[in-house]
């Protein structure tokens, strides 16, 4: 039988305390970091072309976490028959990473001190931004984990390779991952309308090697086809675009794209993907 953490002490109940991601111990001191799983913080949106705020996302995610936060038994599912996050998985919050207004290229860099931090440490990094620029400094801190694959879960390709002088921006990271020569290759889902890359990104992006699937083509095939997709015998990073859903349930991404994926849809393809695949970091 699981042991609740309330069965004795502090009842702690998750709106009283620090909100660290899942009310999870909280690591100042980034040579310290003993855990399994490490949350970051990415606070940067300086990259957006739309609306902003996305530098509010890491403090929300942390605030919205702490509903799970009952006890440390876990979070029982009867439809899997499965406990999740355990409390033998150990998770930490490292906090945020240094955001300098106004300086992309620093902002990054510190992003991607925190990333090999926790790398050094063996541990899975999760970074939460921001806006998804920040999954190039994030990239850049693998250069030394071997050959992987990548998994966006995006409205938009995110495939422009520069703009008016723009090469770090919120439109640029999946082209950006896709010239690193341990990136072998995107699978990249939920895209859909009108998109922020133009032709000749699309057809840049198939011919660097990606697989490009729509929210209906991706209904169409089901979870376990899309996940099989993937190329197999190698490691996946995953990153999601909060845009890659519906804005009915996600109102507040900076870049609203009709028709998205619902919770769902995405949670079946990850479950797929952790069945089939080593997650190396999302």
């Amino acid at each position: 039988m699981s042991t609740h953490g309330y069965d004795n002490g502090r009842l702690d109940l998750p709106f009283v305390g620090i909100s660290t991601f899942g009310k999870r111990p909280y690591v100042s001191d980034w040579s310290q970091i003993d855990a399994d799983v490490a949350i970051l913080g990415a606070p940067f949106d300086a990259g957006t072309q739309w609306r902003p705020g996305a530098r509010f996302g890491p403090r929300a995610v942390r605030e919205a976490s702490t509903l799970f936060s009952f006890g440390h038994a876990g979070a029982y599912d009867h439809e899997d028959d499965a406990i999740y996050l355990p409390g033998d998985v150990r998770i930490v919050d490292i906090g945020d990473a240094d955001i300098i207004h106004t300086n992309t290229v620093n902002s990054h860099a510190n992003i991607e001190t925190g990333v090999r931090a926790i790398l050094a440490a063996g541990a899975l990094p999760v970074t939460i931004g921001g806006d998804h620029s920040v999954n190039i400094p994030c990239i850049n801190a693998f250069d030394a984990q071997g050959d992987f694959h990548i998994l966006q879960i995006d409205a938009h390709l995110d495939f422009v390779d520069e703009r008016h002088g723009v090469r770090f921006g919120h439109g640029n990271p999946m082209r950006r991952a896709a010239e690193k020569s341990y990136v072998t290759g995107l699978t990249q889902v939920g895209i859909r309308n009108v998109s922020s890359t133009a032709k000749e990104g699309y057809d840049a992006a198939r011919a660097m090697g990606s697989d490009i699937v729509s929210v209906r083509q991706s209904r169409a095939l089901g979870a376990k086809a899309l996940a099989a997709r993937i190329p197999q015998g190698v490691p996946v990073y995953v990153t999601i675009d909060i845009d890659a859903f519906c804005p009915s349930i996600a109102a507040g991404t900076g870049t609203p794209s009709h028709g998205g994926f619902l919770y769902y849809d995405v949670l079946e393809l990850l479950q797929y993907l952790a069945k089939s695949h080593p997650v190396m970091g999302i």
